[in-house]
């Protein structure tokens, strides 16, 4: 009798002892089941940013290649036509054939000879390799210098470092940025001042963008603002991140920080 219950009891703990293993192995698959689908996710949603990534850089080097492109155009073809143009002026201007519209012959050979000086300078600039020969202190300033030429409103660039080695993508993303926001304050913001500061902190550079115009709404402007949404989309091809603040009467700012490893 003493024989039996033992068994019995044997037989209960067994069960039990199996049973446990078999919650504890149904447990355990569920779990990895769990990380595996989360490790799918993960990995499909890094194979998604690294196919972004790699469409905008190159979407950006079609990009450059079409500047170029019309670059070499406006060079060769529209140049060359409204230096014949100019010519033409400037002999029917000596020959004096009809002095009642000298003046304005003078005038139209003044302004074809305007339109191509403005054509060379933005063939060169679509064409010349000023990228790769200039460091970006050198690059920004100089785009500073062009928009304070135009003397609609003062561009002020700060730079704390005497130099900052990148490399050429980085450089050219960084002008392009600054371009877009120089051209988006000077057209929408009727903004007095402009701020660029390029800092270089704790081996992360830092590029900041100000202005003191009528600012808007954060998140009207996005779904329409192609402007922004170019910046935002060129620092991320070079991993940098992104983060912009306006505000209604006070102006827009702008940040980007990318590693300088």
């Amino acid at each position: 009798m003493h024989e039996h219950q033992t068994e019995i009891i044997i037989f209960i703990v067994a069960f039990f002892a199996i049973f446990i293993a078999f919650f504890i192995g149904i447990v355990l698959f569920v779990k990895n089941g769990r990380n595996s689908k989360v490790n799918f996710n993960t990995e499909k949603h890094t194979m998604k940013e690294i196919h972004a990534q790699e469409l905008l850089s190159t979407q950006l080097e079609m990009q450059t290649q079409t500047m170029q492109h019309i670059g070499r155009e406006i060079h060769d073809n529209v140049g060359q036509k409204l230096t014949l143009a100019s010519l033409y002026t400037q002999q029917l201007a000596y020959e004096n054939k009809a002095p009642q519209i000298t003046d304005k012959i003078e005038n139209i050979g003044i302004i074809i000879n305007e339109s191509l000086a403005e054509l060379r300078q933005l063939s060169k600039s679509l064409t010349d390799d000023r990228i790769n020969e200039n460091n970006i202190i050198v690059l920004l300033k100089q785009e500073c210098d062009i928009v304070n030429e135009l003397k609609k409103c003062k561009v002020t660039f700060n730079c704390d470092v005497p130099n900052i080695v990148l490399h050429y993508q980085t450089k050219s993303i960084l002008v392009r940025i600054v371009q877009e926001f120089l051209q988006n304050s000077l057209k929408h913001a009727q903004c007095k001042n402009i701020i660029v500061t390029l800092q270089y902190i704790t081996n992360n550079i830092m590029l900041f963008l100000e202005d003191d115009g009528k600012g808007f709404d954060k998140n009207s402007i996005y779904k329409k603002g192609i402007g922004l949404n170019n910046m935002k989309k060129r620092a991320e091809i070079i991993g940098g991140i992104f983060t912009m603040e306006s505000k209604i009467g006070i102006g827009t700012k702008v940040s980007i920080t990318i590693s300088g490893k």
